[in-house]
């Protein structure tokens, strides 16, 4: 019997994923935590986020009519805007979302080529932008409805008081919640009526206690970003997304081993407290971390093309938003430690790519 072995041109494995369909999963899951963000923090923060998705959109409908090639469909457009949006303070004037917008459509994605050609983070690089053009507005934060109890109380986030306790004030000897709660910073009921709950049923017995606050942290009842303040809500978004395989695991368990690791060493240190007393869980639920480990540093487009070149890349993040955390200006750190990883993904995609065989 004569057998034939027929080869085809690449590619030979058939996947029915499609960009469009993982970036519109990505949108789909990050919408609960952009719409509790907007339950948070009032009509404005929906006013922001319409700003910046309708800009994007506008703009990338705009450039497929001069190319006589539309590229709504792919969903880019919207993740870009929803992504700027949820970076945002609920109490930013209009402008600011439609500059950011306009700014990583036309100078960061479309001026390189569109989709896929860009070499930095759109979504990050519109932030980075706008919070180095206007930092007064973009420093200005709101308490939740249900914390404040009253229709607007500006505040700093968590961070940015802790920064302003340890380098302005000289606080220490005292971890960041006991800061927190030595400022007066408000917690809402909730907090206080399970955190009762959790450590008088469950951590007490295991000679654990959580303190005040943390419960706020998770459910995002502090001053933040619109779309960052809700760990609960990603942590939902991200098992799923990395469930279907859309999200690489290797970028944030990169970011959260590295940084964890250094946070729990080194973490303790400004506050007065020595080494391995650091906190690491207020570090993760505070800054837009989880935002940016699970939903930015995991770009596609950004991001290597190989595992150890993922690892690596995640381990830079982890290591230079420790760093700007603990010992520089900003209080969050991670959108600008994305970013600088970025300029590095060339370089490790040169090196690490495997070569050709045969």
């Amino acid at each position: 019997m004569d057998e034939t072995l027929i080869i085809t041109g690449t590619p030979q494995i058939y996947n029915r994923t499609t960009t469009a369909r993982m970036i519109w999963t990505v949108c789909f899951w990050l919408v609960p935590a952009a719409l509790w963000g907007v339950y948070l923090y009032g009509i404005g923060a929906l006013k922001i986020l319409l700003a910046s998705i309708v800009t994007s959109l506008g703009i990338e409908g705009g450039i497929g009519l001069l190319k006589k090639e539309s590229t709504l469909q792919d969903g880019s457009a919207c993740l870009t805007g929803l992504l700027i949006g949820m970076l945002l303070p609920p109490t930013v004037p209009l402008f600011i979302p439609i500059l950011a917008a306009s700014f990583s459509m036309l100078v960061v994605k479309w001026s390189f080529g569109g989709l896929g050609k860009n070499w930095m983070n759109p979504a990050l690089a519109g932030w980075a932008f706008v919070a180095l053009s206007f930092p007064d507005q973009m420093r200005t934060w709101l308490f939740p409805a249900m914390v404040r109890g009253v229709d607007a109380v500006t505040s700093s986030t968590p961070l940015s008081l802790l920064k302003n306790k340890l380098f302005l004030e000289g606080v220490k000897g005292a971890s960041p919640m006991e800061i927190l709660a030595g400022a007066g910073f408000p917690r809402s009921l909730m907090d206080g009526t399970w955190t009762d709950w959790l450590n008088g049923k469950i951590l007490e017995p295991l000679g654990i206690l959580l303190p005040p606050g943390y419960i706020d942290l998770f459910f995002g009842f502090t001053p933040g970003a619109i779309g960052e303040t809700s760990a609960f809500l990603l942590l939902v978004g991200t098992i799923a997304l990395i469930g279907k395989g859309i999200l690489p695991w290797e970028v944030p368990l990169s970011v959260f081993s590295v940084f964890g690791t250094l946070v729990f060493l080194f973490g303790g240190l400004p506050y007065g407290l020595g080494w391995g007393a650091g906190d690491v869980l207020f570090q993760f639920f505070t800054g837009g971390f989880l935002l940016g480990a699970f939903y930015m540093a995991t770009d596609l487009v950004t991001s290597p093309l190989t595992r150890v070149g993922l690892l690596l890349y995640g381990a830079g993040i982890g290591g230079v938003t420790f760093l700007i955390r603990m010992y520089g200006g900003p209080g969050e750190g991670i959108g600008f430690a994305i970013l600088f990883m970025n300029v590095f993904v060339p370089l490790l995609n040169r090196f690490l790519t495997p070569g050709r065989k045969g």
